[in-house]
């Protein structure tokens, strides 16, 4: 009896461990996403996004420019972002206003495909993006608002049994039909699927990102109500030597549009569209209105 008594403890001490050192996990795993979400490269400092037409875009905080920065923290004008045929350019009013590397800026290409080139002016920061054929400044503010104003995220209770065992199936030449929150449609390409089971029911979700790391956009009949009408972002690492690979919607993500109006977030394919409740992860409630 008392040998019953000490293997009931001990199984009992292990499952208590295992849940204790997950839980410890997933805390650890929110707080570097936080962090990441305040660092001077993270989203909640993003403080417009402005689409450039082909010639002179004017960028100043007077609101004769064609981009508007925040008056507080901006002169008045600061130069002209230039397109001309697929080539950006930046030429600054004055060399002293405006910044990258550390160095004024005068006039330089302000686009590489290779290389992100960072603006500075005061607690400003911008920089050039592509999206399919078209350009837009990105800015950021250091000290703007949805920084200063973030309280931080909700949560559904850490639950092990969302932590899924899925089977990875190669597909090649797979390209997924994404559209964004711009409305905007463009192809990316997939490793292949991911197949998987929840209370007997099975489930695929498509994988966007590469082999070595999935990046997978789905839906669940949560959204609306207490997550992102959008969808969420899921990671995964790459499977082993047999296909496994683990998903573990605890790590669940709210898309950037949760946070701030000026992402162009990826919305998931019809295909990732789950018809069950993921009760895990990230939830939106206390953000922006949800779209």
């Amino acid at each position: 009896m008392r040998f019953l008594t000490y293997v009931i403890f001990f199984i009992s001490f292990v499952a208590y461990s295992q849940d204790s050192a997950y839980e410890k996990e997933i805390e650890a795993f929110r707080k570097t996403r936080i962090d990441s979400l305040k660092h001077e490269n993270g989203w909640l400092n993003l403080a417009g996004l402005y689409w450039l037409k082909e010639g002179e875009n004017t960028i100043g905080s007077d609101p004769q420019n064609d981009f508007v920065f925040p008056v507080e923290h901006s002169d008045s004008f600061l130069g002209k972002v230039i397109l001309e045929k697929g080539i950006v350019t930046f030429k600054s009013k004055e060399a002293n206003q405006v910044f990258s590397s550390g160095h004024p800026v005068k006039e330089i290409i302000a686009f590489d495909d290779k290389k992100v080139l960072i603006f500075a002016h005061k607690s400003l920061r911008w920089f050039i993006i592509k999206r399919g054929n078209q350009y837009a400044l990105r800015l950021r503010d250091l000290a703007g608002e949805y920084v200063r104003n973030f309280k931080g995220i909700n949560y559904f209770p850490i639950n092990a049994s969302w932590r899924i065992n899925a089977k990875f199936v190669p597909v090649h030449g797979k390209k997924l039909h994404v559209t964004d929150m711009t409305g905007r449609t463009y192809l990316e390409d997939s490793p292949g699927d991911l197949y998987f089971t929840i209370k007997g029911r099975k489930y695929r979700l498509e994988a966007g990102g590469t082999r070595d790391e999935f990046f997978i956009v789905f839906g669940d009949l949560t959204n609306k109500k207490t997550t992102y009408g959008g969808g969420r972002f899921l990671y995964a690492n790459s499977p082993d030597k047999h296909g496994n690979v683990i998903l573990d919607f605890n790590k669940s993500l709210n898309p950037p549009c949760v946070f701030i109006p000026f992402a162009t977030c990826p919305l998931p394919t019809k295909k990732n569209k789950l018809s069950l409740e993921v009760e895990a992860g990230e939830q939106s409630i206390g953000f922006l209105n949800d779209k």
